[in-house]
C-alpha cells in the first residue's frame, strides 16, 4: 500500500470506529453475555453460577407456564399476522384509486400507526371496557345484545388483542400501496384484452405482483408478533390475566427477569425465543420459493 491508501485506510477506520465501539460493546457484548447467562443461576445480586442446562430443562419440563404463554404467543402470531394481512392489502387496493382527496383518506388510515403504543393501548381500554365501553354500548344500542367481557374474560381476551393488533396496519398498508405502485399498468391492459374482469385482474396480475411485499410484511409481522409486549403490558398490567390468558412469552420473559431477577432463566427464554422466530422466518422463506413471483424471472 502506499502513504496515500495507509491514509486513507486509518482515516476510514478512524471514521468507523464510533460505530464498532458501539456494536462491540453495546451488541456483541451482551449478546455473548446472554449466552453464557443462561447457562447460570444470576439473579444480579449475587455473581453468576454454573448451572449447565439446567435452566433449560425447567423450561421444557418443569414449568407449565412456560408453555402457556408460547401458546398464548403462536395463538396471537396465527390470527392476527394474516387478518393483519388481509386487512392492509384491502385498504391498500381501496386506496390505490386516483380520485380527489386521496392523500387525506391515507394520512387517516396511516395515523394510527405512528399514535405511541401506550397512548393507543389506554385508548383500547376504553374502548374494550365491558361496562362503558365504546364497542360494547354500540352493541347495546344497536343490536340490544350485551357485549362480551373482552380483556375481563379469559376466553375473549386474546381475541380482543387480536382486534386491537388491526388499528396499527397503516406501516403496511404504506408498503402494500408501494408495491401496487409497482404492478406494471401493460399487464392489466393486457388482461382487459383477454376478457378478464377485476376479480380475475387482481387474482391473476395484482396478487402475484404482491408476492414479494406480501413476503416482507408476512415476515416482519411474524417477527413482531412473536415479540408482542407492550400492549399487553399496559392493558394489563404486566399481570397476564385473565387467569394468565395474555400472558405472551415476552411478558412472561420480562416478569422473570424484572419481577424476580431470574436473568440466567430470563436469558435461556430469550434463546428459545430465537429459535423460535429464526425457525419460522427460515420456513416461510423456504416455502416462498412455490408462491412468491418476482417480476422478471
Amino acid at each position: 500500500m502506499t502513504r496515500r491508501e495507509r491514509l486513507h485506510l486509518r482515516n476510514g477506520l478512524l471514521f468507523a470506529a464510533p460505530w464498532v465501539v458501539g456494536f462491540l460493546f453495546f451488541q456483541l457484548y451482551p449478546l455473548l453475555m446472554s449466552v453464557y447467562f443462561s447457562f447460570t443461576d444470576y439473579n444480579v445480586v449475587h455473581p453468576p453460577v454454573w448451572a449447565g442446562l439446567d435452566n433449560y430443562r425447567e423450561l421444557f419440563f418443569d414449568d407449565p407456564l412456560f408453555w402457556k404463554a408460547l401458546y398464548n404467543t403462536l395463538y396471537f402470531t396465527v390470527f392476527s399476522v394474516p387478518l393483519s394481512l388481509v386487512f392492509s392489502l384491502s385498504i391498500a387496493m381501496l386506496l390505490n384509486r386516483k380520485i380527489p382527496g386521496m392523500s387525506v383518506f391515507r394520512t387517516v388510515f396511516f395515523l394510527p400507526s405512528i399514535v405511541p403504543i401506550v397512548a393507543s393501548s389506554v385508548l383500547w381500554l376504553w374502548v374494550l371496557n365491558p361496562e362503558s365501553g365504546l364497542i360494547n354500548s354500540l352493541l347495546q344500542q344497536f343490536l340490544g345484545i350485551q357485549g362480551p367481557g373482552w380483556l375481563a374474560d379469559a376466553r375473549w381476551a386474546k381475541p380482543s388483542l387480536v382486534l386491537m393488533s388491526l388499528w396499527g396496519i397503516g406501516g403496511a398498508m404504506v408498503i402494500f400501496l408501494a408495491g401496487l405502485a409497482e404492478v406494471p399498468q401493460t399487464l392489466y391492459e393486457v388482461a382487459e384484452l383477454d376478457g378478464a374482469g377485476r376479480w380475475a385482474k387482481f387474482r391473476n396480475v395484482t396478487l402475484p405482483m404482491l408476492t414479494p411485499t406480501i413476503l416482507f410484511n408476512l415476515v416482519m409481522g411474524m417477527i413482531g408478533a412473536f415479540q408482542y409486549f407492550t400492549q399487553v403490558y399496559v392493558m394489563t398490567g404486566g399481570t397476564g390475566s385473565p387467569m394468565d390468558s395474555t400472558m405472551f412469552y415476552a411478558l412472561y420473559m420480562y416478569r422473570m427477569s424484572f419481577y424476580y431477577l431470574r436473568m440466567g432463566y430470563a436469558s435461556a427464554m430469550a434463546w428459545m425465543l430465537f429459535v423460535v422466530i429464526l425457525t419460522a422466518t427460515i420456513s416461510v422463506l423456504i416455502s416462498s420459493k412455490r408462491w412468491v413471483y418476482y417480476h422478471g424471472d
